[in-house]
């Protein structure tokens, strides 16, 4: 097989992705959580990328059995994605793309706005979704990646958090047009631990702009999901290890017994 692409991971986005490969022609190598990846790596040492689509909780434990061969061919699209989520395993250099479309089971997927992506792999992931119809745009340095890294977990640990505090159901849109207070509140906190996070400071202004350009993106689109409580909780033990106070997190936290 010429230069597959290995996809670990099976679940919507994995579909999403992998349609779009193999419409450019790429053959896959479905990784699965049952199969041994250095098994996998014997077999394909020199895959042309290696896409990990699997969810934020699985993201750790995947990164520390990754093949060394693997290593410099990486490709990463998790939520709430950071570079210290890839740099203590000596991953230097991944693709990686903060990707701003949704796929439900059951569903086709649906896009909020362009997905940026930035690495070497970049036109391989670019093509593949366009030719789906999902735009992306490639980004020029690893401090734009950064950023646009820290915006999209402002867009989703904000809606998230703050839909925990609102009525079930309750849609991004009404969040910012009728509870944009409590939005800002918590959207402050948020960039709070992101900024330790990085070990940076952003422009806050910069942020909250993107976020709300997420927000236009699908204005029906509803604030809480199922992750939302685990999401505030994680977003609380940062706050802990950092020594931030983040009084309106952890308000809500009581709020929901999280």
């Amino acid at each position: 097989m010429d230069h597959p692409v290995i996809v670990i991971g099976t679940g919507e986005m994995a579909g999403v992705f992998s349609r779009g490969l193999l419409r450019q022609g790429h053959p896959l190598v479905p990784v699965t959580r049952q199969m041994d990846m250095a098994q996998v790596a014997a077999a394909v040492p020199q895959p042309l990328l290696v896409l990990v689509t699997v969810g934020e909780d699985d993201l750790q434990p995947v990164l520390a059995k990754l093949p060394t061969a693997w290593r410099d061919r990486l490709g990463l699209l998790q939520n709430e994605l950071l570079p210290r989520d890839w740099q203590p395993h000596g991953i230097d250099d991944p693709t990686v793309i903060a990707v701003w479309f949704e796929k439900k089971k059951g569903q086709d997927y649906k896009v909020l706005v362009p997905s940026p992506v930035y690495g070497p792999a970049a036109p391989i992931i670019e093509r593949a979704l366009e030719s789906l119809d999902i735009p992306v745009w490639e980004l020029g340095s690893s401090e734009e990646l950064t950023f646009e890294l820290v915006r999209k977990n402002v867009y989703i640990l904000t809606t998230n958090i703050a839909g925990l505090a609102l009525p079930a159901g309750t849609d991004v849109d009404a969040l910012w047009n009728q509870h944009q207070a409590l939005a800002r509140e918590v959207a402050d906190e948020v960039m709070d631990i992101q900024f330790r996070l990085i070990g940076a400071e952003l422009p806050r202004d910069r942020l909250i702009t993107g976020m709300v350009e997420g927000i236009e993106g699908d204005l029906r689109h509803k604030c809480m999901g199922r992750s939302a409580p685990a999401r505030l909780a994680r977003a609380l033990q940062h706050a802990d290890q950092f020594g931030l106070a983040v009084p309106k997190l952890r308000e809500i936290a009581k709020l929901r017994k999280v």
